[in-house]
């Protein structure tokens, strides 16, 4: 059978096939399915080709007899298209590469050790999820299937390259990129997400897959890590360290070591006999404690857990119907199966206050291994004969077994407070929808320069996949980091959704104030910086947790038809406003910074100078140079300070960045809640303020009126930048009218600020320029 056919048509031409469209109104998403009988071993598979074209999608179908054990997979013809993304985890470009001579992109969770840059291999976690942008259009790709998946990727250019061509003729054929999924087992399940724009199909993909939960404040503020710290004294002698070198943080974290032989859930009694007056201590200062819980259980006959979990069947078995048993950290151990809600129910009750013996409703939880990692497993991982709940074999479901514990986890941390407290837990390995449940980060890397540089694509990728709160070990967390590298992550590491420094137990410690004064300084200026940026950082997860536009973005997404965006991997948007760039060579004194946009305008947060867009700026750099540039049109709220932790925030009132575009206009808004809890879901209880500015008239409003939270945070100061003239002294005409605004104008730089403004943030008011 060959040929093209719409896709209204397509259900009555494909036997056994089911089609349907949802959302009609827009047409924006397409879902195929085929279902395989999962009892038949062997059968003849069909290969069906989607072409995605500017007029929308049809499916042109070359059915073939071609003998296929379990696998299924699809070809799709991408029209028009030469640049794809996603696809994550990958230690590789931000654009995926045509494969056509090199190996597929691989997705298949793996524990890799110190991974290789460049590679297609598989990594820690697996979306499949591609994306696909050209002038005019970004369309989206889901392949919903958890076992092992190759992607082959192949560019076809434009015709007649490197041919000239009459002239006045134009070719009539387009690009294209061909894209090919296999997965070994499992069923065809394929969502077409036909944008046009990129945050319509990142709106799309989280009707599917579900939105990025909106996190505790705290956990966007910096994180401390280490395998190990040794015991409770170092633990407190690192949280009076931040304090006295004036380093805001808010999480200290504990490896496997702090544990009882590697039993999770328990403590060792000589290195940590008080673990809750170590939270308590902790909590004094509003700072949080995390430790470890892996998926693997120690096999000890005298350990309750051990029998509790065997008993009531929550482990993972073999082919032969008994428990599987591997090799991890504690040695000779089982595997809890979280793929059966019966475990994930017993798991989540392991984390109740009165179970956990020495926890706090201050500790939260990280996974890690649960890829799962088997040391003698093959590939280090789980048999793909081992057998879950249901009498699904492992390869059915190898990558969503990170997810599950990832889901139980939150169900745990959910459950300890009544409902009432937002969870928060890190994940190593992740699946699609991973991003309602916490934050992941891209695992065992290494302290050399690749691998700075590497982890901005890596997690520009995982950005537009939908897992958008997601960072790297900053300082990489194997090998020793010289200092200039050190400073350059922490300075990358502040301008990335999720920010912590870990590094593994054989390294030198290396807290922020053990490299001379020079390297202290510098990192507390890029964390203290972080801090003050908090209430942007807040607000742009607010926008992920209701509209799934990630906080981090690659240039094309802000500014999808300048074809010289599509490929930059070295600097990146920051929501709408801020332009980043970080510094990932050594020894540089000047960096090449690209300004998008021939109509916009950019300016250095350093200087407040002002550059026009679609040039390449020559930025002279010193090791404490941050390259951050705002865009014209925007309004970016931040603290005036930042205190020892987030808890610290609310006693520094607000300052306003006011970046005027070509025409004197910006816009920006603000979210505030308690930071906390559910109940800015549950009792409205939230704050969402628009800032605007028009023909000189710079107005406080309300963006959404459904919100009752009452804030008692003021704006102190604004800064207006990119202004011409004042011809008039700024006043308030409302808000606070007899309140004096004190001024001052620096014509040359074309700065305006205001001080001593004192004006609540949660009610309207208006200051006339």
């Amino acid at each position: 059978m060959e040929g093209n056919v719409s896709a209204e048509s397509f259900e009555s031409i494909v036997p056994g096939g089911e089609f349907q469209e949802k959302f009609k109104k827009n047409h924006d998403i397409i879902f195929y399915r085929r279902q395989r009988d999962k009892a038949v071993s062997q059968y003849f598979a069909s290969f069906e080709t989607l072409v995605l074209t500017d007029r929308g999608a049809s499916l042109e179908l070359c059915e073939r007899d071609s003998q296929v054990d379990c696998s299924v997979g699809m070809d799709l013809s991408l029209h028009g298209f030469n640049h794809t993304y996603g696809l994550p985890e990958h230690a590789d470009t931000l654009v995926l590469k045509d494969t056509s001579v090199t190996e597929a992109y691989r997705l298949y969770n793996l524990d890799v050790f110190g991974y290789d840059i460049n590679s297609r291999l598989g990594l820690y976690g697996s979306v499949p999820f591609l994306l696909a942008h050209k002038l005019e259009r970004t369309a989206g790709v889901f392949w919903l299937n958890a076992s092992e998946t190759l992607v082959d990727v192949k560019y076809n250019p434009e015709p007649n390259e490197g041919e000239e061509e009459p002239p006045g003729k134009k070719s009539k054929i387009s690009p294209q990129t061909d894209v090919r999924w296999i997965s070994e087992s499992g069923t065809i399940d394929c969502f077409i997400l036909l944008g046009p724009t990129a945050a319509q199909v990142f709106s799309q993909y989280a009707q599917l897959t579900g939105y990025q939960a909106l996190p505790p404040l705290f956990s966007l503020g910096y994180h401390q890590c280490r395998w190990n710290y040794e015991d409770e004294a170092d633990v407190k002698a690192v949280d009076a360290g931040f304090d006295l070198h004036g380093i805001p943080y808010d999480v200290i974290w504990l490896d496997i070591e702090h544990t009882n032989g590697k039993r999770y859930f328990t403590w060792d009694s000589e290195l940590f006999p008080n673990p809750g007056e170590l939270q308590h201590h902790l909590q004094k200062k509003n700072r949080k404690l995390v430790v470890i819980s892996d998926p693997h259980i120690k096999i000890d006959p005298d350990w309750p857990l051990y029998c509790e979990a065997k008993e009531g069947g929550h482990f993972v078995k073999n082919r032969e119907g008994a428990v599987y048993e591997g090799t991890c950290w504690p040695g000779e151990s089982c595997y809890l199966d979280f793929s059966s809600s019966k475990t994930r129910s017993w798991y989540a009750r392991q984390f109740s206050l009165s179970k956990y013996e020495g926890s706090t409703e201050s500790l939260f939880v990280w996974n890690d291994m649960n890829e799962p990692s088997v040391f003698n497993g093959p590939e280090q991982t789980m048999p793909k004969d081992a057998v879950h709940h249901g009498g699904w074999e492992h390869r059915e479901l190898h990558n969503l077994y990170g997810f599950y514990q990832h889901m139980a986890t939150f169900e745990g941390l959910l459950t300890r407070s009544g409902g009432t407290e937002r969870p928060f837990i890190l994940s190593r390995s992740f699946f699609a929808g991973s991003q309602r449940l916490g934050a992941i980060w891209t695992g065992d890397n290494v302290a050399t320069w690749e691998y700075l540089k590497i982890s901005i694509p890596m997690l520009l990728s995982l950005s537009l996949t939908g897992i958008p709160f997601c960072g790297a070990d900053v300082g990489g967390f194997v090998q020793d980091p010289d200092p200039e590298l050190l400073v350059r992550w922490y300075q990358a590491g502040a301008l990335q959704p999720f920010f912590r420094g870990h590094s593994a137990k054989m390294t030198k410690r290396r807290e922020p104030w053990l490299f001379g004064d020079d390297v202290t300084s510098a990192i507390r200026s890029a964390v203290q910086d972080r801090y003050r940026l908090l209430p942007y950082w807040y607000t742009l997860f607010h926008q992920a947790h209701t509209s799934a536009l990630p906080p981090i973005r690659p240039l094309w997404v802000e500014f999808p038809n300048d074809t010289s965006m599509f490929a930059v991997e070295n600097q990146y948007m920051i929501g709408g406003a801020l332009l980043v760039c970080p510094v990932t060579d050594p020894e540089v004194t000047e960096v090449k910074v690209l300004l998008p946009g021939s109509d916009v305008l950019w300016y250095d947060t350093n200087m407040a100078a002002v550059h026009k867009g679609a040039r390449t700026l020559d930025l002279p750099v010193t090791l404490n140079t941050v390259p951050v540039f705002q865009r014209g049109g925007t309004v970016v709220p931040r603290r005036a300070g930042c205190g020892s932790s987030t808890a610290d925030l609310q006693q520094h009132p607000f300052t306003l960045t006011v970046a005027l575009d070509s025409k004197g206009n910006a816009d920006g808004l603000l979210y505030l809640d308690d930071g906390h809890s559910f109940s800015y879901r549950d009792q409205m209880q939230f704050c969402l303020r628009r800032f605007t500015m028009r023909a000189g008239r710079l107005v406080n409003s309300c963006a959404d009126d459904q919100g009752s939270f009452v804030s008692d945070d003021k704006v102190e100061s604004v800064v207006i930048l990119g202004l011409n003239s004042l011809k008039r002294k700024p006043k308030l005409k409302s808000g606070a009218p007899k309140t004096a605004v004190t001024f001052e104008f620096d014509a040359k730089r074309g700065v305006l600020t205001l001080t001593g403004l004192d004006l609540e943030i949660h009610k309207d008011w208006e200051i006339v320029i």
